[in-house]
């Protein structure tokens, strides 16, 4: 895989270490595993990273794996960055951008195991893709709940005919699905957004036994919940990125035929590239999807801004159960103190 410098091997110009270490505890794979892997599909990964702010998730020996953006201040000079405001943190962040094998190769050595790129590209504010996140639930067996994550997809798959619109699937590498759906230039962030909430709704309307848009984990009662928040500053992992979880799975695309008959564990970076080289029809059906940019619906756009967002309802909800509770123990707190022996009856 990689040439000898001295004492050190290399790849693309990047000295790499600690090759046979474990990726991570559990991992099942050495970080020479990952590097390989990621350099062997890396014409298939790139195009999906290139020209985007980039988060990673990296893992090391004995730590849980954790999401970073901030692009360290000892990576090297050739690697490209771009500078985003973080609202949140009310900060500016250098995020990497991911344009070449060689900036893939010192994140793979960096054990950066997931890649989730921006929903737009750097200088521009559109985003690229309408983006459906298919989340069974957490109480399941993984097998099972793939099983319904399928079923929710396919409902998905036929709310975007419906609209006139058609799409690209693929395995989160977790226990999910993901649709993605290329635009048009010309959607603006608010009616992607407001897109994904009608088209989500319409889904969920489709079999309300399999499917919600409930976002608060208690209220989805055993249902796939269909994510419609993908939209804006979030993110998204790339087709064939790892996942930081045990046996090293990929988020690997896969036609809508095959779809019910594959499952996440398939898909792992010691048995992707195989399928890869044996039968790329996922591989080129994701390609030919996301090749083609689509206008959204003026009436989809319509109908999903007069859907509140999701993540705004629950955090609604969630303090008015606050205050609920809250008003019940002052509640509890005055009857103990109305029937305690100093306390005075009205």
């Amino acid at each position: 895989m990689a040439k000898r410098s001295g004492d050190a091997p290399t790849l693309a110009g990047v000295t790499l270490s600690h090759l046979d270490q474990p990726v991570f505890d559990d991992a099942g794979a050495t970080k020479s595993d990952l590097v390989a892997y990621l350099d062997a599909v890396h014409e298939r990964l790139l195009p999906q990273l290139r020209d985007r702010a980039l988060s990673v998730v990296r893992a090391r020996l004995g730590q849980p794996a954790f999401m970073q953006k901030n692009l360290p201040g000892y990576a090297p000079d050739w690697i490209r960055s771009t500078t985003v405001w973080a609202a949140a943190s009310k900060r500016e962040v250098r995020y990497p951008v991911c344009d070449d094998r060689r900036t893939l190769v010192w994140l793979a050595n960096q054990r950066a195991v997931e890649y989730h790129p921006a929903l737009h590209r750097v200088g521009s504010d559109r985003q690229t893709h309408l983006i459906l996140d298919l989340d069974p639930p957490d109480h399941v067996d993984p097998a099972e709940g793939f099983r319904m994550a399928v079923a929710a997809a396919l409902l998905v798959r036929q709310a975007l005919a419906d609209a006139g619109l058609s799409g690209g699937v693929k395995t989160s590498g977790a226990k999910g699905v993901h649709v993605f759906v290329p635009l048009t230039a010309d959607a603006d962030v608010p009616d992607v957004a407001a897109a994904t909430r009608a088209l989500a709704a319409r889904a969920a309307r489709l079999d309300p036994a399999v499917a919600t848009t409930e976002f608060v984990r208690e209220e989805r009662e055993g249902k796939v919940f269909v994510d419609s928040t993908r939209a804006g500053g979030a993110t998204v992992v790339a087709a064939y990125s790892p996942r930081a979880r045990s046996g090293l799975p990929v988020s690997f695309p896969v036609t809508w035929s095959e779809l019910e008959q594959v499952r996440p564990a398939d898909f792992t970076i010691h048995t992707a590239v195989d399928r890869l080289r044996d039968d790329d029809s996922g591989a080129q059906a994701w390609t030919a999807a996301m090749a083609s940019p689509q206008v959204l619906p003026a009436d989809l756009v319509a109908e999903g801004h007069e859907i509140p967002i999701a993540r705004v309802v629950a955090m609604h909800e969630g303090k008015r159960r606050k205050r609920a509770e809250q008003q019940g123990h002052q509640a509890d707190a005055a009857g103990e103190n109305a029937s305690s022996p100093g306390g005075r009856a009205l």
